[in-house]
């Protein structure tokens, strides 16, 4: 009876050890694997007035449906170094990031990182130049790792396609408020 015993409690202990590597391996941090989300439009303003809109955090809640608010010196374009935090609303979830210039090519190229308690959320890069009809084709990307199997399911699951269906609203707003300062 003892043996038999013994042998139940190793079995189950087999279990729960199993099911406990499982569950661990949902919070792993896994290496690279990035998602890389485009979006892009034709707005009907000059480069330089884009490319000075968009690099101004102070704008981005006009346009970005993500954007809540901008804290911090946000009122210019900002240069490379330069920081600023943002209140978001990505995908369902709420936080601070702290974004960082890492490349300003006036007129031509925008790039900042993310952070958001102090773990690497992002790299989101602005494009302008000009179109054939004289305005400016505008291109966002918006890069980010998954940090565990969990995100890495639920991105797949879930997340990318929320994240699609944001940025592509993001660009249409930007092109109506640019377009539509530019009528008055």
């Amino acid at each position: 009876m003892e043996r038999a015993a013994g042998r139940a409690w190793k079995r189950w202990a087999g279990v729960a050890l199993g099911l406990a590597v499982l569950v661990g391996a949902f919070f792993v941090p896994m290496p690279a694997g990035t998602t890389r989300i485009v979006s892009v439009v034709d707005i009907a303003r000059p480069p330089a007035q884009v490319y000075a809109y968009v690099t101004t955090p102070a704008n981005w809640p006009k346009w970005h449906p993500s954007s809540l608010a901008v804290i911090g010196d946000a009122g210019h374009s900002l240069n490379v170094g330069e920081t600023v935090d943002e209140d978001f609303q990505v995908a369902g979830r709420r936080g601070r990031a702290t974004w960082r210039v890492t490349v300003r090519e006036p007129d031509k190229l925008w790039r900042i990182a993310g952070q958001i308690n102090g773990r690497d959320a992002g790299i989101v890069s602005y494009t302008v130049a000009p179109n054939e009809s004289g305005g400016t084709q505008f291109v966002r990307e918006f890069e980010y790792g998954a940090h565990s199997l969990l995100f890495a399911f639920l991105n797949a699951v879930t997340l990318r396609r929320q994240i699609e269906e944001e940025s592509a609203l993001a660009v249409r707003q930007l092109k109506a408020t640019l377009e539509r300062a530019g009528q008055q």
